[in-house]
């Protein structure tokens, strides 16, 4: 196991009513910006939830937070942070809303030209804005962890940002949200989720036990909980398990003294700014891939994987890891997810070579575990996913 160090400062409310509590968790006196996104909190009774326990303190709301939360939006919620003198944030949606607000918290103290420059230049944040959330879509994590994924239309980049600042002060988790959550967004967050854990164990072994067991039992819990949750969202204790599986999958715990990977991330976020494809499901359409590419370097990984998540008990140890991967393909195709670009899109020919001209003009020239995969990988990584 490699050294690490480890801070989660997220307060975690868990359960059924706890958005009442908002009030004793904001300091007093403070000034609130509620962020939200389309207004599908306003359908579900969350927005009725949340501004009634809010009703002693003075709250701005800026709405309309785009599913992938885009730069010139979250510049005009900027403008309203200066002007009206907010002293606190509240994200009350699903990752890219608390994403967005995380921009927000690190731009709100930024004294750089230009708050783009946080993530062009990976400037990590060490103080933010102070911020909660109201977790209302389970996938991405963001309510736990200190990341964000930023997307701007007019350079079409999608681009990740972060740092010890931008953990949320707490993050409410409400599993009765769930079951106003249409199907493809259930589905988005399982498939989502399962990523990340593979992000962070789906490399090469490091003799960290603890580490791969969690990991492993949020993979389980995940596929054991599928069916029921697109079944039925109002099924509340699948809904909890579901919930609090995309939470522990990327809060940091799993990722501490093992190596992390996140080279399908970044070709994924490459597909969602280039053609608007949801980001869980251009991970699904990397994912088989990128582990057959890489299979020499993940072939231990893969083989555990596919004997402890899937039960493979026969085979080789690389017949059990090429397994694994088609397990994994038929588990977000399971989900109602396709798994190829090119069923997305007809537009897909030079997709693989301006992506790997992006990372080239980037210096992305070394992605992965073992910060080997070049941009002429990516290409065939990306030729290999049509």
């Amino acid at each position: 196991m490699n050294n690490f160090q480890y801070k989660n400062p997220t307060k975690i409310l868990f359960g059924k009513g706890q958005i009442e509590n908002l009030s004793t968790e904001i300091p007093k006196n403070s000034k609130v910006l509620l962020l939200y996104g389309g207004g599908s909190i306003k359908k579900n009774g969350v927005y009725e939830q949340v501004t009634s326990a809010l009703s002693n303190f003075e709250v701005i709301e800026f709405g309309g937070i785009p599913a992938n939360p885009e730069y010139a939006v979250l510049m005009e919620a900027l403008k309203v942070i200066k002007e009206k003198n907010i002293t606190f944030l509240l994200a009350v949606g699903g990752g890219s809303v608390i994403d967005g607000t995380k921009f927000l918290s690190a731009a709100a103290l930024f004294e750089g030209d230009t708050p783009w420059d946080i993530l062009t230049k990976n400037i990590r944040s060490l103080n933010g804005m102070p911020f909660g959330a109201v977790l209302t879509l389970p996938a991405t994590g963001s309510e736990m962890n200190s990341g964000a994924v930023i997307t701007r239309a007019e350079t079409q980049e999608k681009l990740a940002m972060g740092g010890p600042g931008l953990f949320p002060v707490f993050s409410v988790l409400d599993p009765e949200v769930v079951k106003s959550i249409p199907q493809r967004q259930i589905a988005n967050g399982l498939a989502d989720a399962f990523t990340h854990v593979l992000e962070q164990y789906m490399t090469y072994p490091v003799d960290a036990k603890i580490q791969d067991r969690f990991a492993e039992s949020i993979l389980q819990t995940l596929v054991e909980v599928a069916p029921t949750i697109l079944n039925d969202t109002s099924d509340y204790e699948a809904a909890s398990n579901f919930m609090w599986s995309c939470t522990m999958a990327l809060n940091g715990l799993i990722q501490q003294g093992v190596p992390s990977d996140w080279a399908i991330h970044m070709m994924g976020h490459e597909l969602t700014a280039l053609f608007g494809i949801d980001h869980a499901r251009t991970l699904a359409i990397i994912a088989e891939s990128h582990y057959t590419y890489n299979l020499e370097d993940k072939k231990d990984k893969l083989a555990q994987y596919a004997e402890r998540v899937w039960n493979v008990t026969e085979g080789t140890p690389e017949e059990k890891a090429v397994a694994g991967i088609k397990k994994t393909t038929e588990f977000f195709q399971s989900l109602g997810i396709k798994t190829k670009l090119s069923e997305y899109t007809e537009d897909y020919q030079g997709t693989a070579q301006q992506i790997s001209k992006r990372f080239e003009e980037r210096g992305w020239k070394g992605l992965g575990e073992h910060g080997k995969v070049s941009p002429s990988d990516v290409e065939k990584i990306v030729e290999m996913s049509y």
